[in-house]
C-alpha cells in the first residue's frame, strides 16, 4: 500500500493574503523525489507554506507520515531553505551596506556559531569538504558572499538529517563546480537515504534526473502532479516567445542624461581589502572604459561584490584606496549621489536588504534618486518612465501591489526594472536572473542585449551561468579566492 509523508485534502488557508486560488488536494509519495515548478508568481510559495503549516486552515486536512522519524514533530522533520538569503539571528537588523561596514559587525555570531553542534560526524566531513566550510567557520555570517550563504544554509539543513528537505531554487548563486558537486551530493541522499527532497524550482526546464515526479502551479492553482519525462516534453513543446518589439523598444529610446564626463569609466591602482586577517582584494588593477562590456567572474567568496561595492560606492575601504569613477579620484569631494546618479545596480545584497513594503511602482521610481524606499515625490512625467519600464520586464500589472506581497521573482524583476529605469551610464548587475523563471530569463536577457546596443553604455555582469552572458560582452576579468 502507498504510504504518504504529506496529505493536503480540499485545504484552504484562512488568511485570504496567503491564500491560494483554489482549494488543495496533493499527496507526496513517501518514496518519491518531487519537483514544484511554476512561472514567478505562480504561487510556489504559498504552496510550500502549506506544506509546512505555517498558516492554519479554514477548510480541509493537512496530514503527516514522518516514518521511520521517531519525532512526529514537523520543526523535526521538514527543512525548508527559502530563496531570501538570510543571516540567521544576524538577520533582523541586517541593512544594505552593512556588510562592508566592520564597526557594524561586532555582535554577529560566526558560521561555526550558527552551525551549531553536528551529531552524526562522517555527514558533518563530507558537507564540510563538498562547500569548503572550514576555512570559513571564524567568518561572521554578515561577510559571507551571496554563494558562501547558500553553501551554509544547504550544510546547515542537511546536518539535521530530516524526514523532508524542501529547498527553493538550490542552485542558484553557486560557481559551476559547487552546483555539480551539490547536485552530485543529492543524487547520493536519493538514494542512500531516508530524506525526501522537494526542489522548488523556477527554470522549469532544468529538473535534475533523480526527482521522480512534477507538481505545477499556475495561476495560484496547484496542478496534478505527474512523472518528470513527461511534464519536460509537455512544457519543451509549449514555449511562450518574447515579444518581438521589446528590444526595439529599448533601442529607440531617446536619450536624455547624457553627462557623461570621461571615456575612463572605472580605475582601480594596486587595489587591496582586508577584513582582520581575511584578504578579499589583492593589488588589483583594472580599468573599464566607456562602452566596454564586462563578464566579472570567480569562485564563490573570490570577491565579486565586494569590488562592485568599491564601484558603487557602498564600501568604505573605497576612501582608502586608489579608485577613480567617472574621471575623478574618490576622496576628492563627490559626494555618494553624485557616483550613483551614474549607475543603475541590483544585487542579491540589494535584493536581501529591500524590505521597504512600498507600492512595487515606487520601488522602481526609488533608482531615480538612489534611495531604499522613496523619500522624493517623482514628477509625472517620471512616472510615466517608471510604468514603461515596468512594462518592458512585464510587470506593470504588479504597479500598485506591495513589494513584499510579490514572489521573491516578482521582486527581482522590479529592482532590475529600478536598475534601468534612468538609463544609466554605468549598468551593474549582480547575478540579475536569479530565481528567474525560464521565460524571464529570456525576456531579462535580452532587455540587457538591447541596453547594450544603446550608445556608450557600460556593463559590468556577474554570474555563474556562462548562458545568462549577453552576446555584446566584450571583456572579461575573473577573480580567483586568495587563500
Amino acid at each position: 500500500m502507498q504510504s504518504y509523508t504529506i496529505r493536503l485534502s480540499g485545504a484552504v488557508v484562512r488568511s485570504p493574503q496567503v491564500r491560494l486560488a483554489a482549494p488543495v488536494s496533493v499527496s507526496f509519495p513517501a518514496d518519491e523525489h518531487i519537483a514544484i515548478v511554476g512561472p514567478n508568481g505562480a504561487g510556489k510559495t504559498l504552496l510550500v507554506d502549506m506544506l509546512t503549516g505555517k498558516y492554519p486552515l479554514k477548510e480541509g486536512t493537512l496530514d503527516y507520515d514522518f516514518s521511520p522519524s521517531v519525532s512526529p514533530m514537523v520543526y523535526d522533520n521538514i527543512k525548508y531553505i527559502a530563496f531570501r538569503d538570510t543571516y540567521g539571528s544576524a538577520d533582523a537588523n541586517y541593512y544594505y551596506q552593512q556588510r562592508w561596514n566592520t564597526h557594524d559587525q561586532e555582535d554577529v555570531p560566526s558560521v561555526r556559531e550558527m552551525l551549531g553542534e553536528v551529531k552524526d560526524e562522517a555527514l558533518r566531513q563530507d558537507l564540510f569538504d563538498l562547500f569548503h566550510l572550514e576555512p570559513m567557520l571564524d567568518k561572521p555570517m554578515i561577510l559571507l558572499s551571496s554563494g558562501e550563504l547558500r553553501k551554509f544554509q544547504l550544510a546547515k539543513a542537511l546536518l539535521t538529517s530530516p524526514r523532508i528537505l524542501i529547498m527553493d531554487n538550490p542552485f542558484i548563486g553557486l560557481d559551476a563546480q559547487t552546483r555539480e558537486l551539490l547536485n552530485k551530493l543529492l543524487e547520493d541522499l536519493s538514494k542512500r537515504s531516508a530524506v525526501q527532497l522537494v526542489l522548488v524550482l523556477s527554470m522549469m526546464d532544468d529538473i535534475p534526473a533523480y526527482i521522480n515526479k512534477v507538481l505545477p502551479v499556475a495561476n495560484l492553482t496547484v496542478g496534478q502532479m505527474m512523472e518528470r519525462d513527461p511534464y519536460l516534453a509537455i512544457f519543451r513543446n509549449s514555449d511562450v516567445p518574447v515579444p518581438e518589439d521589446l528590444q526595439q523598444r529599448i533601442i529607440s529610446l531617446p536619450y536624455e542624461n547624457t553627462n557623461y564626463v570621461s571615456d575612463e569609466v572605472v580605475k582601480l591602482n594596486k587595489v587591496s581589502i582586508r577584513y582582520g586577517d581575511r584578504t578579499i582584494l589583492k593589488e588589483l588593477d583594472w580599468t573599464v572604459m566607456r562602452g566596454q562590456k564586462w563578464a566579472l567572474g570567480g569562485e564563490n567568496g573570490a570577491g565579486k561584490s565586494t569590488l562592485l561595492s568599491l564601484v558603487c560606492a557602498d564600501n568604505p575601504q573605497s576612501y582608502a584606496c586608489d579608485i577613480s569613477l567617472f574621471g575623478r579620484k574618490r576622496g576628492t569631494g563627490e559626494s555618494i549621489w553624485e557616483i550613483k546618479k551614474h549607475i543603475g545596480y541590483v544585487s542579491p545584497e540589494m535584493h536581501r536588504a529591500y524590505l521597504k513594503n512600498l507600492p512595487t511602482i515606487e520601488i522602481v521610481a526609488s533608482g531615480l534618486h538612489d534611495s531604499i524606499g522613496l523619500y522624493k515625490r517623482p514628477k509625472p512625467e517620471q512616472m510615466s518612465i517608471c510604468e514603461w519600464w515596468m512594462d518592458v520586464f512585464g510587470i506593470s500589472s504588479l504597479k500598485d501591489k506591495p513589494f513584499l506581497q510579490l514572489s521573491s521573482g516578482e521582486q527581482r524583476l522590479a529592482l532590475l526594472a529600478r536598475a534601468f529605469v534612468k538609463d544609466p551610464e554605468l549598468l551593474i548587475l549582480d547575478e540579475p536572473l536569479h530565481g528567474l523563471d525560464t521565460y524571464n530569463r529570456r525576456r531579462v536577457k535580452k532587455i540587457i542585449e538591447a541596453f547594450c546596443r544603446r550608445r556608450d553604455k557600460t556593463l559590468i555582469m556577474v554570474t555563474h551561468y556562462e548562458e545568462e552572458l549577453p552576446a555584446t560582452i566584450t571583456d572579461r576579468l575573473y577573480l580567483r579566492r586568495n587563500r
